[in-house]
């Protein structure tokens, strides 16, 4: 499931290379350069992959899903956002009532 998926290996056949030729002559006139002919474009490769088609009834099941994801991940955020004010609340509420203690204290000596 996890292993990449290559694609097929490019089939074209591949070309021979000249033959060396031991017994070339030595001349002394120039050969003539022919016209250069351009070169044709490159065609993209044609993908072996199937093409995804929504249909209506995918494309709204899509969107509820996206929606349904959104949701949760809201209702967390929100709930990790009131339990950190809440916890905030709470050391705030307890920092004044040791410091009423501790002030209390040191009145009656």
């Amino acid at each position: 499931m996890f292993t990449p998926k290559y694609p097929p290996q490019d089939t074209a056949p591949a070309v021979p290379s000249p033959a060396p030729t031991t017994d070339a002559p030595a001349t002394t006139t120039p050969t003539p350069v022919p016209a250069s002919i351009p070169a044709p474009a490159p065609v993209a490769p044609v993908s072996n992959r199937p093409t995804v088609q929504l249909t209506p009834g995918s494309a709204l099941a899509l969107a509820a899903g996206g929606g349904a994801v959104v949701l949760v991940v809201g209702a967390v955020l929100v709930s990790l956002l009131l339990a950190v004010a809440i916890t905030g609340v709470s050391v705030a509420l307890v920092a004044v009532i040791l410091r009423l203690l501790v002030k209390d204290l040191h009145n009656h000596r």
